[in-house]
């Protein structure tokens, strides 16, 4: 009974990219388009939510997958999903670029929506309050803005998303408190504003 459980925790996690990424790492170029295919919209998304800009969302994802190219032919199925390693390197780049932003600061404010385009009074509403919620996941720490983008924006687990991170489950789930208490913050600050409109 005991070697059972101890051969059911220790069994490889199911990934349904093992085969690609062992044809990727022999140079196979066709599944290295089929992986793009299967995560590039979740690269920049999370890229995107983590920075807050387009342009440099791209950018991540594209390093995302040249590290999937470069390191394909090491990659040991079993621990976790190679899934979960793409979105871990994609946070550790989004890192970098927010620490070199702190280095070399830019007073540059987020691109506002066109409030003089034509259009209904709901769609410029709607256009100000997802520029709202952008700026205000940019108010929060990095940490807490990784942790609500994989749960809240990838539709991860909590466990995925704390393996992610490289973090206990209790760990992420105090990043979320933390940065849905930070949102509602920041939300409450600009809702006069929206009222307003």
């Amino acid at each position: 009974m005991h070697e059972r459980a101890r051969q059911t925790n220790t069994r490889a996690i199911e990934d349904p990219d093992t085969a690609l990424v062992h044809r990727i790492g022999q140079g196979d170029q066709v599944a290295a388009a089929e992986i793009v295919r299967r995560h590039l919209s979740k690269m920049v998304a999370l890229a995107r939510h983590m920075l807050g800009d387009a342009s440099e969302a791209e950018d991540v994802a594209q390093e995302v997958f040249m590290k999937v190219w470069q390191n394909a032919g090491r990659w040991q199925p079993g621990k976790a999903k190679f899934e979960t390693w793409m979105h871990r390197v994609a946070i550790n780049l989004c890192y970098d670029r927010l620490r070199r932003r702190r280095e070399i600061y830019t007073d540059q404010m987020p691109e506002r929506a066109d409030e003089d385009s034509p259009g209904p009074d709901q769609s410029i509403m709607d256009a100000q309050l997802s520029e709202q919620v952008e700026t205000a996941m940019m108010q929060l720490p990095p940490r807490q803005r990784a942790a609500l983008s994989l749960c809240h924006l990838q539709d991860m687990s909590n466990t995925e998303a704390a393996h992610t991170l490289q973090i206990s489950v209790e760990a992420l789930e105090s990043l979320l408190a933390r940065g849905r208490r930070g949102l509602r913050k920041h939300m409450a600050e600009f809702a006069p504003i929206l009222l307003e409109r």
